[in-house]
């Protein structure tokens, strides 16, 4: 009944299209093809419909059901010229040559086909012939900067092409033999910020992966000179300059993995000395007060990424030593900075977290109780140095310091607390009159009372001080954190205030019937209050996070369990899961130090209250740098609560925010893959990898896709009797471009890795080569370029199954794509299909064209 239903409605579409009522037409065609599953009719449907598109001008439409059909029936003469027309209208003239090309192969004496053929050539030709070499390009941008009479809009223009130029190897140089440097430091002179922005991106792309021009560059704008600029109120500029020096310290210590080459790797540079310059200057940026807050947090960034050792295998950790030596003091500074006081260094909302973080990440880099003796004796000096019995104010400094280092190495912070006087003069700070001494002094009391024998210090010496200034002061985040103390009844109470804050109690479902019932039968129906409505629960957090909500949870999860009840531990769950619905305010939450403090809640108390934090801490690893989020060895520890949302018992959105964290994690490094995969995630992700859910599988793949590139992963893939590999070739196979992308990645990689995987691939489905094909022919370049990197690993991998691919149409489609000239975007796609044009060259199947 369905198959007649349908070909009624393609005789209703085609006289439609007689009477060129083309919108009526499409529809008829559209609801034919949800009624059948006939090949032969579902090509026709989706060629037809393409007619449609050319003739209602939706050419993109007209393109993929030509496509669609093309993948029914490959020789579709009336598809493939349908789709020539379609792409020639989008400006894709290769594809569209390719596609006529086809046609006239079919019927060479069709005189439209010939006519398009040699239309198209010309175009292709003319197009060609108007695009400018490397060395004319640059040479073009130099004399429009060069020339003092030109246009505004052109400066920017050419300072702005530079930067194009700049990320291809042979730009860079040509940038860089041309004297570009001088002339780009000429542009930072200008004052402009828009061709002062231009030309660090250009200096940034002229030393990246290459060692020597990144010394040049550095010796010739000079370190002082680039530090100034990174210290400028202006964000943009600030975080370009930071990624301008990060890419000279990558180029100069071999952190971008370059291959050195010809003259560059004949060279000998000895680097230590400028990065221990670039680090000296950055210490410095610290405490000047002509450095911007925004410049101080992009300082304290590249040292949290450059100085700590990446991986504690490593036995040198001279760098860590060195700056522990030379600048703890410097770091020291930044966390005791009181931003109400006079004399306060420009500072953001982050600058005091990122520095409590660089402290925790160098105590953790430390290798022995000798190194670590040496730092915490620099701790206590510059504390107990700083207390002043006539100086309020260094009093205050000096309790901001342990504060801030209690927020990072928490034991350093504890034996800190036991210095003489510490203790005494934050309570003593709490009996100030002035606003600014209560906040710092609670802020530490509440970081000081997570030990029960500080707690018991606080309760009789504090207590009663905390209290009056929660009655007294209007100070709505000094009063949120007075709030905090140790006894066990009050953090209950706390917890259940916020949870009642937030709404984030169990809510349960409201059946409209039984409520119909309730009404007519005339029992009481409780109705929701207007304050609990979405809004106002919303409004709720978001002044709940502003007062500083996250730094009192954190405290309270750091008590003694004789406080910290496993009830309480659910509470304080359910909070930080209602704090972290909002991607943009979990960014504050782990600042404050919430990823950390989420971690013992995910692995300890109650069953639900386990399941809600490993929720929140699944939402802030999806969108979270992990090395900020949960720094040093903590990482591991997300792993399990992760892995343990992936079962069929917890929701879908349970399920697929565990699956974006997991791939965030899957992503750092092998050591994070090895811990996913002994926790026996891997079978759990391949079962979404079937789900029907589009967006759970997406999430699957994609984590997969990252999980491949682990042995003992690639191990499974290689082993008999799964259908592991085939699962990963038919999702490349899927309209879902995300899906598509991911699993290509997974395949490039496993094909890349062993060349049995590369046989196995040819051996799992018929579809093989078509869908690699289709991905090699994609519309978007990343999913394009990966299909381009699986079939060079085919080619690579034998020469009976290079000839293959030869023999198929691929080698017209690397042919295309070849040809095309690799402007910015299509860079990478076309060297790798030039790649596999010269491997096909080495095997003597095809032969170079003069």
């Amino acid at each position: 009944m369905a198959e007649a239903e349908a070909m009624q409605l393609k005789e209703e579409g085609n006289r439609h299209f007689q009477l060129q009522d083309y919108k009526a037409a499409t529809k008829s065609y559209s609801q034919a093809l949800k009624l059948t599953k006939d090949k032969a009719l579902l090509a026709t449907l989706y060629r037809n419909r393409a007619a449609c598109g050319l003739k209602t001008e939706s050419y993109v439409q007209a393109a993929s059901d030509a496509s669609r059909a093309i993948d029914i029936n490959s020789s579709d003469i009336k598809a493939l010229y349908r789709r020539c027309q379609a792409l020639e209208h989008l400006g894709k003239l290769d594809q569209a040559f390719k596609d006529v090309q086809r046609c006239a192969t079919l019927e060479p004496q069709n005189q439209s086909f010939q006519e398009t053929l040699r239309r198209l050539n010309t175009s292709i030709q003319e197009k060609l012939r108007v695009q400018f070499s490397t060395d004319s390009r640059v040479q073009t941008m130099f004399e429009i900067l060069l020339d003092r009479n030109s246009e505004a809009d052109k400066l920017e223009k050419a300072a702005n092409n530079l930067i194009v130029l700049s990320r291809e190897e042979a730009g860079a140089e040509r940038i860089f033999q041309n004297n570009g440097v001088a002339l780009l430091m000429q542009l930072l002179d200008t004052k402009r910020p828009e061709l002062m922005l231009a030309a660090v991106r250009t200096l940034s792309g002229v030393c990246s992966s290459h060692r020597a021009r990144a010394t040049a560059i550095l010796h010739g704008v000079r370190i002082d000179r680039i530090c100034s600029l990174m210290a400028v109120e202006d964000e943009e500029t600030s975080l370009a300059v930071c990624n301008l020096l990060q890419a000279i310290i990558d180029a100069l210590s071999g952190e971008d993995k370059q291959e050195l080459r010809g003259k560059e790797e004949a060279l000998v540079l000895d680097s230590k000395k400028d990065l221990k310059q670039i680090t000296n200057h950055l210490l410095d940026m610290l405490v000047s007060k002509k450095v911007s807050g925004q410049g101080r947090d992009q300082a304290l960034n590249l040292l949290n990424k450059n100085v700590p050792r990446k991986d504690l295998t490593i036995h040198d950790n001279s760098r860590t030593i060195y700056v522990v030596d030379n600048g703890l003091r410097k770091i020291l500074k930044v966390v005791g900075q009181v931003p109400d006081l006079p004399s306060c260094l420009p500072l953001t909302d982050n600058t005091r977290m990122l520095a409590s973080i660089l402290i925790n990440k160098l105590y953790d880099d430390l290798r022995c109780d000798p190194e670590r003796d040496h730092f915490r004796k620099i701790c206590e000096e510059y504390i107990t140095g700083t207390f002043d019995p006539q100086d309020m104010d260094k009093n205050l400094i000096a309790i901001q310091t342990v504060s801030g280092i209690l927020q990072g190495p928490f034991d350093l912070g504890n034996q800190l607390l036991g210095l003489k006087g510490v203790m005494e003069m934050m309570v003593a700070l709490c009996g100030s009159e002035r606003e600014t001494d209560q906040l710092v002094a609670v802020e530490a009391l509440i970081h000081a009372s997570t030990k029960l024998s500080r707690a018991t210090f606080i309760i009789t010496n504090g207590v009663s001080l905390l209290k009056e200034i929660y009655k007294t002061t209007k100070n709505e985040k000094i009063k949120i954190r007075a709030l905090v103390t140790p006894d066990k009844t009050i953090l209950y109470s706390v917890a259940t205030t916020l949870v009642n804050c937030t709404n984030s109690y169990d809510v349960k479902e409201v059946i409209p019937e039984l409520v119909q019932l309730a009404k007519f039968s005339k029992q009481h129906v409780p109705e929701e209050h207007p304050k609990d409505k979405k809004d106002f629960v919303e409004m709720r957090v978001k002044r709940l996070l502003k007062a500083g909500v996250t730094s009192a949870l954190v405290c309270m999860v750091k008590a003694d369990n004789a406080i910290l009840t496993d009830q309480t531990k659910e509470l304080l769950a359910r909070v930080f899961l209602a704090l972290c619905d909002n991607p943009k305010d979990r960014g504050t939450i782990v600042a404050q130090g919430g990823g950390k403090a989420l971690i013992p809640l995910a692995l300890e108390g109650t069953d639900v209250g386990k399941v809600k934090a490993a929720h929140a801490l699944a939402k802030i690893a999806a969108v979270s740098n992990p090395d900020i989020a949960f720094p040093g060895e903590r990482v591991y520890e997300v792993v399990r609560p992760l892995v343990s949302l992936l079962n069929t018992q917890r929701d879908g959105l349970q399920n697929y925010e565990a699956l974006l964290g997991l791939t965030n994690l899957s992503g750092r490094s092998d050591k994070l893959r090895k811990k996913i995969f002994k926790e026996k995630a891997l079978p759990d992700i391949e079962n979404y990898m079937f789900e029907n859910h589009d967006q759970l599988r997406q999430a699957a793949t994609e984590c997969m896709c990252n999980l491949v590139v682990n042995q003992e992963v690639q191990e499974r893939f290689l082993a008999d009797g799964n259908d592991r590999l085939k699962l990963v070739v038919l999702l490349c196979g899927e309209d879902d471009d995300k899906v598509q992308n991911a699993a290509a990645g997974a395949l490039a990689m496993l094909t890349a890795a062993h060349k049995k995987l590369c046989f196995k691939m040819t051996e799992v489905t018929t579809q093989w080569l078509e869908i690699l094909q289709r991905l090699c022919l994609h519309d978007r370049l990343s999913v394009q370029h990966r299909g381009l990197v699986i079939a060079y690993n085919l080619l690579a991998a034998d020469a009976e199954l290079a000839k293959k691919l030869v023999e198929s149409e691929l080698l017209e489609i690397l042919t295309v794509v070849g040809k095309q000239e690799p402007d910015e975007k299509r860079a990478a796609v076309v060297q790798t299909a030039r790649e596999c044009l010269i491997k096909c060259m080495d095997y003597g199947f095809i032969k170079p064209v003069s």
